[in-house]
């Protein structure tokens, strides 16, 4: 490992705030980039872009080691499912043992002190992280706006309708390429951001406000209808998902529609300091993102 030019390690490549900090690092002549694939087909586009792979499956635990080998700095992604506690439990064993120094992990939103389910499991893999003696930067992504492009493969709003679980509640909003901008720069400048717990939410609407905004912004009538939250958790078990976690998530669903999730439409005035930029805010997203809301 190299002191002068570390190597960086980004798992979830794939996927939304993975595959986004991948593209935020991939220029950068300081550090080498290294991307976690589970398949060599997987592979094959990040080879055409000279972006070196290793292959890591979360759950085929022979793999983690040889793809930590000379590893100084990871972001850690894991999945949408119960399994992410033994996942990252196994994962981070075996980094602390490659001598990885520093963790990027992607946690989800709340106070330390939450009882909604999913999010307290994240908070249980940074307190071993901590317990480990990793160099750490902690994210806590509130609700990501790109929630409205699509969820579970389906588009969310059509023809100006949107349909969500959440009752008349404001949420804390961010978008995940904003994200994906403290991801990067938490591991270029880990000395800058370590031990930090960074929450990061920019933009506090409720689906009728949400809609009030894409009204204006297109210049078409859009509207919120909410819906029962088992409704969502029918389509959840007739699509196959993990159920453990889709319970949790219907589980926080109600508890947003009853406003008894303290603090959900907190926001945040970190991102400036950190990235040196604003944060996006709704009316951006939905001129960014127009194509996919118009109709």
């Amino acid at each position: 490992m190299s002191a002068s030019k570390p190597t960086i390690l980004i798992t979830g490549v794939t996927g939304q705030i993975g595959g986004d900090t991948l593209r935020q690092l991939r220029d950068d002549p300081t550090i080498t980039l290294v991307a976690a694939v589970r398949s060599l087909d997987k592979a094959q586009s990040f080879d055409q872009q000279g972006i070196r792979t290793v292959t890591l499956d979360f759950d085929k635990e022979e793999t983690l080691r040889p793809a930590l080998e000379g590893i100084d700095r990871v972001l850690l992604v894991t999945g949408y499912t119960v399994d992410m506690l033994r996942q990252s439990k196994a994962f981070l064993d075996q980094a602390h043992q490659a001598g990885v120094s520093h963790i990027v992990h992607l946690g989800a939103c709340g106070r330390d002190d939450t009882t909604v389910a999913h999010w307290a499991w994240h908070q249980l893999v940074e307190r071993y992280i901590e317990w480990l003696g990793f160099s750490f930067t902690h994210l806590r992504p509130e609700t990501f706006m790109q929630n409205l492009l699509s969820y579970g493969g389906t588009k969310v709003v059509q023809n100006g309708l949107i349909k969500q679980y959440v009752g008349g509640a404001r949420l804390s909003w961010v978008d995940a390429e904003d994200v994906a901008l403290v991801a990067a720069q938490a591991l270029i400048h880990p000395e800058r951001h370590m031990s930090k717990t960074y929450r990061l939410g920019y933009d506090a609407k409720s689906y009728d406000e949400i809609a009030h905004v894409m009204t204006q912004v297109l210049g078409k009538p859009f509207r919120y209808e909410a819906q029962a939250p088992e409704i969502f958790l029918e389509a959840m078990q007739n699509a196959g998902a993990d159920m453990a976690y889709m319970h949790c998530v219907y589980d926080h669903y109600k508890r947003y529609a009853a406003y008894a999730i303290p603090g959900a439409d907190e926001v945040f005035d970190n991102f400036p300091a950190i990235t040196g930029l604003a944060a996006t805010k709704w009316e951006a997203f939905v001129t960014k993102h127009r194509a996919s809301f118009d109709y």
